[in-house]
């Protein structure tokens, strides 16, 4: 497939941007930084990304992340420019603007969020960071253009005592992540010293199979760099490397480092390439692998660097099996997937991959590339609906049409406006499933929550699924424009969602969806709904039950719980246009995964005990020491309405189940 060059892609990305921004009422800036942090949040370079702008004397900042698999505090600035090619960004501008962004990290430090207005994203963005400051995480500042840099980076520094690290994603960068075939930037690993290696003979299997030990300390500072981008491939990296240190992989790392290569099963890697070179004593060694990719032992790699960086286990004396598998650019398609499948059957796999090679992402794609939506605008022009089974498609599409006039026609048969992407399509299925509260806990999150709930059986993928699927996204995007032009101030997705959610709900799950793909748009009455429930549905979100933000608020199923009790039906004119029978989903929604009911198990127990059980603890030398420094995280996050992470949750019950065997005692 020919990628696009540079000047095709500088152009689509514009364009792109331009027509969101018209389409969703966003500023430029806005459209382009919320592109750049899908795309970024999709490849696995950040977390848990939150948009809002704020600029002042000095300072400025469009928004924050939180890694938690690499316990980095993230800050996005954004230089966007409607002429990219034309235009440079030279080093003095790059370090401004990263310099006004560490300004802003100071300043949420001293405590800016008193002089916001607390109900704007701005407060909550404040609020938030100031309190991931006190955690003395390590800083990451990114830089978004859509122009070429002068720097492609900045050197490591400090802000007030804190790591600094620098990101500049420009032009290029984001170039190559768009047509590189996979989700993230590839990553080559150098050894050194080269790591000696055993290798099958040379064959025409399309691959080859190597076997190496592994320093587990490189194991560690790779995963400390890379995070989850080095198991993106691994069908169950997204389950295993939340979980943090596996207790049994943990205190052999503490108390038996020898035996570690004895008692664990290693790791199972693939690449695209190796450079091999021939040791002094004889035999053969890895100096350098190409596309790394951990496909089996994800939890092990994850609890490696853990186990370092928290509880500082000595890894010198630590290695790691490794079983390289080095595959052919024809067959990685086609072997990753199956090595990845047959490496992790030790446990049962409920996700078979969440790659776009997912047969249910391959049948949707196939089924919306030769299905014409009706022409409605009175042209007579039906068009397509463009499901972006994997990022860049779209270009790659517009750039096979050599000449002007054919790429013209191109777009006036596959609209921008009519492009969704694998993140869409959970997003419009979650919201009319009545899952609100997932859609807003961001696009990776929620897409990751659809495919488990998929599970092992598919829906049958054909003509009248992807049409009532459209259907869901027309619905979407109808609501976004309504709520959009209520200019609520912020927020908008999840009051959009829980629109949406709450809707479906009141009718019964009865609105029209197989109406809705016929005409191609929303009936006035089914717009006048959304309109009037969107009023009620902003006054609960921006009001939490609890002392948390909104954003946090928002993620909850209690938010959607207190959707539903809105005193809300639907209206007569509407009531007349709903089917007979429920429009039932193929894909099986289920809410029983919701890591909320365990937080709200650990929530319904006191600071004051938390606090208790980790001093006993310490008095009593029970429990491990970073099950003492949990319980005490708990007391203060609970004091302090911080959020609690699933994670945090289920360590923190299972240590107050096991001090009570020990003999602690609660308060209640």
């Amino acid at each position: 497939m020919n990628r696009p060059d540079l000047d095709t892609y500088a152009q689509a990305l514009v364009a792109e941007v331009l027509a969101t921004a018209e389409t969703e009422n966003l500023t430029a800036p806005e459209a382009f930084t919320r592109r750049v942090l899908d795309d970024l949040e999709q490849a696995g370079e950040v977390e848990n990304t939150f948009l809002a702008y704020h600029r002042a004397h000095g300072v400025e900042a469009n928004g924050y992340g939180s890694n938690d698999s690499l316990g980095t505090l993230d800050l996005f600035i954004t230089a966007f420019s409607l002429q990219p090619r034309q235009d440079r960004l030279p080093r003095s501008q790059a370090e401004m603007l990263l310099k006004r962004l560490a300004t802003f990290v100071r300043r949420c430090a001293d405590g800016l969020a008193r002089d916001i207005d607390e109900s704007s994203d701005v407060h909550d963005m404040c609020t938030a960071i100031e309190k991931a400051l006190a955690d003395g995480p390590r800083l990451r500042l990114f830089l978004l253009t859509d122009m070429i840099s002068a720097v492609p980076a900045l050197p490591a520094a400090e802000v007030d005592g804190l790591a600094v690290t620098y990101e500049i994603w420009d032009l290029q960068r984001l170039h190559r992540l768009t047509t590189s075939g996979t989700l993230s930037e590839p990553i080559h690993v150098d050894f050194d010293p080269p790591v000696a290696c055993l290798s099958t003979p040379p064959g025409d299997r399309g691959y080859t199979v190597m076997l190496a030990m592994v320093p587990g300390q490189d194991l560690s500072d790779l995963y400390g760099l890379c995070g989850t981008r080095l198991l993106e491939l691994n069908v169950r990296s997204f389950l295993q490397t939340k979980g943090g240190v596996n207790r049994g992989i943990r205190d052999t790392l503490l108390n038996s480092p020898d035996d570690f290569l004895a008692y664990n099963n290693g790791i199972t890697a693939t690449a695209s390439e190796v450079d091999i070179v021939t040791l002094p004593e004889g035999g053969r060694a890895i100096s350098r692998i190409r596309d790394l990719q951990i496909v089996n032992g994800g939890q092990t790699t994850a609890s490696l660097h853990y186990a370092h960086t928290r509880d500082k286990a000595d890894l010198s004396r630590v290695w790691v099996q490794m079983k390289l598998n080095v595959v052919s650019a024809d067959r990685v398609h086609e072997i990753v997937p199956q090595i990845s499948r047959y490496s992790n059957t030790q446990n049962k796999v409920t996700l078979a991959d969440f790659s776009s090679n997912h047969p249910f992402h391959i049948a949707v794609e196939k089924v919306t590339r030769s299905m014409w939506a009706p022409a409605v605008d009175g042209s007579g022009q039906e068009t397509r609906w463009f499901y972006e089974r994997a990022r860049g498609q779209y270009t790659d599409a517009l750039a096979l049409e050599r000449t002007p006039a054919n790429q013209r026609r191109f777009k006036a048969l596959n609209p921008l406006s009519q492009k969704f992407t694998k993140a869409d399509l959970a997003k419009y299925v979650h919201a009319h499933g009545q899952l609100p509260h997932y859609v807003s806990r961001g696009a990776e999150k929620n897409f990751r929550e659809f495919m488990l709930n998929m599970g092992e059986t598919p829906p049958d993928v054909d003509v009248a699924y992807c049409q009532r699927l459209i259907a869901k996204a027309i619905l979407f995007k109808a609501a976004d424009r309504v709520v959009a032009a209520r200019d609520f101030g912020g927020y908008k997705i999840n009051i959009v969602a829980y629109t949406v959610a709450r809707l479906v709900e009141a009718a019964g799950r009865r609105i029209d969806l197989d109406r809705i793909w016929r005409e191609q748009a929303l009936t006035p009455a089914l717009t006048a709904a959304i309109d009037d429930l969107c009023g009620p549905v902003r006054e609960v979100i921006f009001h939490p039950l609890r002392g948390t933000h909104v954003g946090e608020w928002a993620k909850r199923v209690e938010c959607w719980e207190a959707v539903l009790d809105i005193a809300w039906s639907v209206p007569d004119d509407l009531v007349d246009e709903l089917t007979r029978a429920p429009v039932e989903d193929t894909v099986e929604i289920s809410d029983q995964r919701d890591e909320s009911a365990t937080i709200a198990e650990v929530e319904q127990i006191p600071a004051e005990d938390w606090f208790a059980v980790a001093k006993w603890a310490k008095e009593t030398q029970n429990l491990k020491p970073w099950q003492r420094q949990l319980a005490f995280s708990i007391g203060r996050y609970l004091s302090n309405d911080t959020e609690i992470s699933d994670k945090q949750a289920v360590q923190a019950l299972q240590l107050m189940v096991e001090a009570e065997q020990l003999g602690f005692r609660r308060s209640d």
